[in-house]
């Protein structure tokens, strides 16, 4: 049996940072910037709102909402940034007045839009950056009329699709992320480059997009999200309920897991603590629950959002955000604090629409 373990994690207060009117899908750091995309329109801060067409950035170290703000027309769904820019990916035709297909290339300090510039014939949902690359995963079947089914990779350097990185997966892939040379990907496929036994979750070079033939995971339901820290691979699941769990990023064996009454979306790691956040309200004692996740051996209330040690215990930490819907996205902040994103409207009771900061430690 599963039981809580002393706080070892950021605690449950929220510090200033700016809120929003919508849903925040994406965060990403770079330096002392904490950028943020979703559906939003409105970015609320120091008793004043401002607009903020789906993109917006704030520093880490005040909460400052600052001026950078480059207009998406629809919403964006991922961010990742770099020493070079911050790139957006989503649902919109044009940034910043600029022509541009569900993927842009954004200047860090003024929102100037790169030349960047490709077509994408799907929806994307995730972004990493690594090895000189930028990994783009979604539902998607071409980039510039290229084939491409539900990944592909663009130069750094260049801007350009590479041609010769050709991964491939059978149905939508939802999360990315890049440790050293490997490239771990998440979400609803059963196959990625034809290969059966690579269900939900796999790991590919992120030099040549050739499939890892040691990794594989069994993965119980769709993967929506996924974390590295080290020698593992965490992944935030739905399913009967949801899970968090944690594997050997060698041979995709599980060292641990964590089961909701509800499904988990979002996960992330810092300073050995891996945090969680979904739908659920309650993180159930053991690995066995019932119909519509209910914990059958016992639970504990985590409403939204809840912490593990690195042995897959339960710590004390739970802020508890509110919302049906509750946490969509989180990050981590190397400077020490873990940053939430979503469409719930309080943190531990106080108004934080949609974003919250959490920091300090229990």
């Amino acid at each position: 049996m599963f039981v809580a373990a002393p706080a070892q994690a950021v605690n449950g207060t929220a510090r200033s940072a700016p809120t929003f009117n919508g849903t925040v899908y994406a965060i990403a750091y770079r330096g002392s910037t904490v950028y943020v995309g979703g559906s939003f329109t409105k970015a609320s801060w120091g008793g004043r709102t401002y607009p903020r067409l789906r993109l917006a950035a704030f520093d880490a170290r005040t909460g400052e909402l600052l001026g950078w703000s480059p207009a998406a027309d629809s919403t964006v769904r991922a961010l990742a940034a770099t020493a070079g820019g911050v790139y957006a990916a989503g649902y919109f035709h044009s940034v910043a007045g600029q022509k541009r297909d569900s993927i842009a290339q954004l200047d860090p300090v003024t929102g100037a839009v790169g030349r960047f510039n490709h077509a994408v014939d799907g929806t994307p949902y995730a972004l990493a950056a690594g090895n000189g690359r930028l990994y783009l995963g979604g539902s998607f079947t071409a980039v510039n009329g290229s084939k491409r089914r539900n990944l592909a990779a663009f130069s750094l350097a260049t801007g350009r699709l590479d041609r010769a990185w050709r991964a491939h997966a059978d149905d939508r892939v939802h999360t990315l992320a890049v440790t050293g040379a490997q490239l771990f990907l998440g979400g609803a496929f059963h196959k990625v480059n034809g290969v059966s036994s690579t269900l939900r979750l796999a790991a590919v070079s992120g030099r040549t997009g050739v499939l890892d033939p040691y990794f594989r995971p069994k993965v119980t339901a769709e993967v929506n999200a996924i974390a590295v820290d080290g020698s593992r691979v965490y992944a935030a699941t739905g399913g009967q309920g949801g899970r968090a769990v944690a594997y050997n990023a060698l041979d995709g064996s599980m060292r641990w897991q964590r089961v909701f009454d509800g499904d988990a979306v979002a996960i992330t790691t810092l300073n050995g603590v891996t945090y969680v956040g979904g739908h659920f309200d309650r993180a159930c004692l053991t690995p066995r629950n019932g119909p519509q996740g209910t914990c059958l051996d016992g639970s504990m209330p985590r409403v939204k959002l809840a912490a593990m040690t690195g042995a897959g215990r339960l710590t004390a930490w739970a802020p508890q955000a509110n919302g049906v819907i509750g946490v969509r996205v989180l990050s981590a902040n190397p400077a020490g604090t873990i940053s939430a994103g979503g469409d719930f409207t309080t943190i531990g009771g106080a108004e934080h629409p949609r974003f919250a900061v959490l920091t300090g430690s229990a």
